[in-house]
């Protein structure tokens, strides 16, 4: 006779929590955290080809050891900036409005390589070190590329206003990584789940308010007053679960993030819906211009339906 399996981390009976009504998001809102990219992974890379400049050092004379140190230091720092100028470049190519970044650090990250190399070199002579180090530069620019330079799709929006939500979804993140690390204590992988879907579903507004900045007045409460809540519950669950597996509270757990879930979704198409109401209120008003001008227009062709 077939029997449930049950342990430590498996869910017990009656506790499964029924998904959100409503589409699930797609797109790269959909995605709980963005994976590294090529460039973010190859950039690790760089710190080990710097470790021979630092195992050598040790057998140079003074001058040799301070020179082959700062090589290392210098190749590591290119590491560090190469990273962290790879992330700066993936958020900026998958949000639709975007700064570009204050600071460039890829490109500044191939003047450390090549100083960095130029100087591990110095002892083969002056012109072989400058060489090697145009070399290294040029390269790295080759594989990792430059910095995003210009703004995307900033025009017409009130940086004043951007800036605002920027903070406020940064605040916003750090409620969700709350809620993350409270329910990693838990040692409870379908809570653990859970909390990461909650996540997917938070991040998606998080993407339509920053892609709409105008978009921040109707979703101030659930960026603000209803993250905080959810990682206050989430930590205050985590501690009970951990003194006691009382059921009733998982269960009490879980319906709030089931109804949390459900609320973030119905607010997130609701702006959309709206987007999409003033987008229909310009083309109105263009095509009424249009036509005061004498101008042809071609009628819209119907929405297609479903299936065929």
């Amino acid at each position: 006779m077939a029997q449930r399996f049950g342990g430590r981390f498996s869910p017990a009976p009656g506790t499964e929590t029924p998904p959100p009504s409503g589409p699930a998001p797609t797109g790269p809102a959909a995605t709980a955290r963005p994976r590294p990219d090529l460039a973010e992974r190859r950039s690790r890379w760089l710190l080990l080809f710097a470790l021979p400049f630092a195992i050598k050092a040790f057998w140079q004379d003074p001058a040799g050891l301070a020179r082959n140190l700062a090589a290392f230091a210098l190749i590591a720092l290119a590491a560090w900036l190469t990273r962290e100028g790879a992330r700066a470049a993936a958020a900026h190519a998958a949000r639709t409005t975007a700064r570009r970044p204050a600071f460039p650090r890829k490109i500044v990250g191939s003047l450390a390589i090549g100083a960095g190399l130029g100087l591990g070199a110095l002892g083969a002579g002056p012109a072989a070190a400058l060489l090697l180090g145009l070399i290294g530069a040029a390269l790295h620019l080759a594989a990792f590329g430059p910095d995003p330079m210009r703004d995307k799709g900033m025009d017409g929006i009130d940086t004043v206003q951007q800036d605002r939500v920027g903070r406020i979804l940064a605040e916003g993140e750090a409620h969700l990584t709350a809620m993350t690390e409270a329910a990693g204590r838990t040692q409870d992988r379908q809570i653990i789940a859970r909390v990461e879907r909650f996540a997917v579903t938070a991040r998606a507004l998080f993407r339509t308010v920053e892609d709409d900045p105008r978009d921040l007045t109707a979703a101030r409460r659930y960026l603000g007053v209803y993250l905080i809540g959810a990682r206050d519950a989430t930590i205050k669950f985590a501690d009970l679960w951990r003194q006691g597996h009382d059921p009733a509270v998982r269960a009490d757990y879980e319906a709030l993030l089931h109804d949390l879930e459900t609320d973030f979704a119905a607010r997130t198409a609701a702006l959309l819906d709206d987007n999409r109401s003033d987008l229909d209120v310009e083309i109105a008003v263009l095509r009424d211009r249009l036509k005061r001008e004498g101008l042809p227009l071609q009628q819209p062709s119907p929405p297609s339906k479903r299936g065929e």
